[in-house]
């Protein structure tokens, strides 16, 4: 019998982009139409670990910091913004334990966050160095019919080994995304998608201090596997922000009292109720820009949905928040389907006569998943190249998170612009919940008779 639920497991660098590149791209002969074969894939290394080029100082806006990603640097010719995304398959890594093949732009999945002004006219170089063809839709930009990266439709596709050229004036200002409109199933499933960031020209109507944003995306990594699955369409099993699950997620760093910006994109095929603790924060925003003041509202938990940009304001307050997608299986690393439901079933004495034949064999859920992380803890593993369901340690022990989490860290001694992990909050005495008694009765309390 297969019992559909989510279940505990049983058992880049960026390429450097100079002006000679850009040069060669715009010269590329677009007269290769042959596919590149794909041969067999090894066990895929670690994401390389390198410095991204520097970004050209623009001093109309406070840059985006993207949340374990990079801005692509751009060049200025003759008053216009060049930039160069190559399509490409890259080795990433989801956390420690969990790598996999993935396809991206420029070394990476999610591909560089793209940055320009309301009114600059910006000229996209897209190389294509996939085994298929490939385009880049400009989600939500308002631009000419045949720059807007329909596959087939608006344009021819780009073949294996030829870079075709997107060029037009930017006339709205917002949170915005790029991702292929080619066998988008695929090329999406397998991670192809990035921030397009678009500031106003007039300047913002209330400042930040500091922007983050990240992609929301969920991927089938089948447990003791190295690539993603792009036909699953409903039992997804990794959960990130910007292709990372927690404990590998950046935190978010901030200065007590600066206003704080955070954007979220959601190219994945669920919706999210992205939640913070501590504060109430406004939607500010989308992909059709900052709204006007009068239409901002306060929230703690604000939907993302489906292709969907939402910006949220808020004033940091010190200490550690909870940032997350409030479904909760959305919080939990790389879970199993269609395995039998254990909550409540005596298993003691079980476990050594299974491990004779399946020594990997993790007897959990008579209580709760909290066993998982007890387990791993324990040095139990499950399935190769598979993170556990539960991670990441606080001050206070095991967190139990995954996945779309990450924390919100305020501090009022971070210098501004210094994004660097403060480590745990010190919490002011008397201001930490404790202990008060180990008697299940303490204080008897009352219950509903029936």
């Amino acid at each position: 019998m297969t019992i559909h639920r989510r279940d505990i497991l049983k058992t880049g660098a960026a390429a450097a982009l100079g002006s000679a590149l850009t040069a060669r791209a715009a010269a590329q002969d677009h007269s290769m139409h042959g596919g590149m074969a794909m041969g067999p894939m090894p066990m895929p290394a670690a994401e390389p670990v390198g410095v991204a080029p520097a970004v050209p100082r623009d001093p109309r806006y406070v840059p985006v910091r993207t949340l374990n990603g990079w801005t692509l640097p751009w060049r200025l010719n003759a008053g216009v913004k060049e930039f160069h995304l190559v399509a490409e398959e890259v080795k990433h890594e989801f956390a420690p334990g969990s790598k996999a093949t993935c396809w991206g732009y420029n070394g990476g999945t999610p591909g560089p966050t793209i940055e320009a002004v309301e009114g600059d006219r910006v000229r996209i170089f897209v190389t294509n160095r996939l085994g298929e063809h490939t385009s880049v839709h400009w989600h939500g930009l308002i631009l000419p019919s045949g720059m807007d990266g329909v596959g087939g439709m608006t344009q021819p596709h780009i073949q294996p080994g030829e870079t075709y050229v997107y060029e037009f004036t930017l006339r709205q200002h917002g949170t915005h995304m790029y991702h292929p409109h080619a066998d988008e199933m695929t090329q999406m499933a397998y991670g192809m998608m990035g921030l397009f960031i678009i500031h106003p020209r007039g300047g913002e109507i209330v400042p930040v201090d500091r922007d983050y944003a990240f992609l929301l995306h969920n991927w089938a990594l089948k447990p003791g596997t190295w690539r993603p699955d792009p036909s699953i369409m409903v039992e997804f099993d990794q959960w990130t922000f910007n292709s990372k699950m927690f404990p590998a997620i950046d935190p978010i760093v901030a200065r007590t009292g600066e206003r704080v910006r955070i954007r979220a994109g959601n190219l994945s095929m669920w919706n999210h109720p992205i939640h913070l603790h501590g504060v109430e924060f406004e939607v500010t925003g989308s992909d059709g820009g900052r709204w006007p003041r009068e239409r901002w509202r306060r929230e703690v938990t604000e939907l993302v949905s489906v292709g969907q940009m939402r910006d949220i304001e808020f004033t940091a307050v010190a200490g550690d928040w909870a940032f997350h997608c409030h479904m909760a299986h959305h919080t939990m690393n790389a879970m199993g389907h269609g395995i039998p439901n254990q909550t409540g079933v005596d298993q003691s004495g079980v476990e050594a006569r299974i491990r004779k034949v399946s020594p990997n064999f993790l007897p959990m859920m008579r209580y709760g998943m909290a066993e998982h992380q007890e387990h791993t803890d324990g040095g139990h593993q499950g399935p190769v190249n598979t993170t556990p369901m539960m991670g990441g340690k606080g001050q206070f022990g095991n967190m139990e998170m995954g996945g779309m989490f990450t924390v919100v860290k305020v501090r009022d001694d971070i210098a501004r612009g210094d994004f660097t992990d403060p480590g745990w909050y010190r919490h002011p005495a008397g201001t930490v919940a404790k202990r008060v008694s180990a008697d299940p009765d303490f204080g008897s309390p009352p219950r509903r008779q029936v």
